[in-house]
């Protein structure tokens, strides 16, 4: 029997796009019950200038305010080098840093070259040898700014961070609009040419079109998914960015399929329904001062 590895995104990619802030005491809520339903990968903060991200301020303060399960690995996101020193400082697992496939997004998400971006990662990794790190690529099929990517960008990205020791590489349909036989394609081609590499899928749900791929992709071997509960999400740099697949939708989907994944689905529904209580009743983000430093 197959089994597919879930990576919850919501308190992340989940949180980062939505006009409101919502709490840590409430993001620490929505952890602890995504936990007790099974989940055992989460994708919690992200390590970016708040200023420019003002719904992520507050991951140190979540990173200390975990109450730490063995089981359960917490990853924090970071777009350079001071992202990954703060989110190493906070205790994160595991880090992710991620690059664009557009050099038009990479610009408008980070503030950098794709190049520029590569080299920076490759001595925020070679610093730290003991550290886990997962290599993402936003932008991975389509770009708002660039449209159709050449999975020749692709390939190269993969063998620069496999290059660094990386060996697990999320790619990302940040819009949400690429059909699935073009995703399925890119992906091949990538996959082929890089074969020494652990692929994942990020996949946001603009046409309902999600899970196709996710069958597609686990027939073709893909068996890690980053989904956010209730389906928030998207990309405050890339213009026309849609929710990601639901997590609750993702696992019934894959259950109805005979595939595993250790979390209870009843549980989910009611972490989604807490999630969106949440949100609903946060503070609107013109309401709520949130400072910040720059030199993240």
């Amino acid at each position: 029997m197959t089994t597919v590895e879930i990576t919850d995104v919501c308190l992340r990619d989940g949180l980062q796009d939505e006009p409101v802030i919502v709490t840590t005491e409430d993001k620490l809520r929505i952890l602890d019950a995504l936990v007790d339903a099974g989940v055992r990968r989460l994708e919690i903060g992200s390590f970016v200038n708040p200023k420019k991200v003002p719904q992520m301020a507050d991951s140190a303060e979540l990173f200390a305010g975990v109450r730490r399960r063995p089981d359960v690995v917490l990853t924090a996101l970071a777009l350079n080098t001071r992202g990954v020193e703060r989110a190493l400082a906070a205790g994160a697992d595991e880090v992710s840093i991620v690059l664009s496939a557009s050099e038009a997004h990479s610009s408008a998400n980070a503030g950098q070259s794709v190049d520029q971006a590569l080299e920076r990662y490759r001595d925020a990794v070679a610093a730290h040898p003991q550290v886990r790190f997962i290599g993402g690529i936003s932008t991975a099929f389509r770009c708002p700014f660039e449209g159709e990517i050449d999975p020749q960008r692709l390939i190269r990205l993969v063998e620069g961070f496999r290059d660094m020791g990386i060996t697990t590489v999320g790619l990302a349909d940040t819009l949400g609009t690429t059909p699935p036989d073009e995703l399925m394609r890119s992906l091949a081609h990538v996959r082929t040419a890089v074969p020494d590499v652990e692929y994942s899928l990020h996949l946001h749900n603009a046409h309902g079109q999600a899970l196709e791929t996710v069958t597609r992709a686990v027939d073709a071997g893909i068996i890690t998914f980053d989904a956010a509960v209730a389906g928030y999400g998207g990309c405050p740099f890339a213009p026309g960015a849609h929710g990601n697949i639901a997590t609750e939708e993702l696992i019934s989907h894959l259950h109805r399929a005979g595939i595993t994944t250790g979390i209870d689905l009843d549980a989910l529904t009611d972490v989604a329904a807490l999630v969106r209580g949440i949100v609903a009743s946060a503070r609107p983000l013109d309401t709520v001062h949130t400072g910040g430093r720059s030199d993240a």
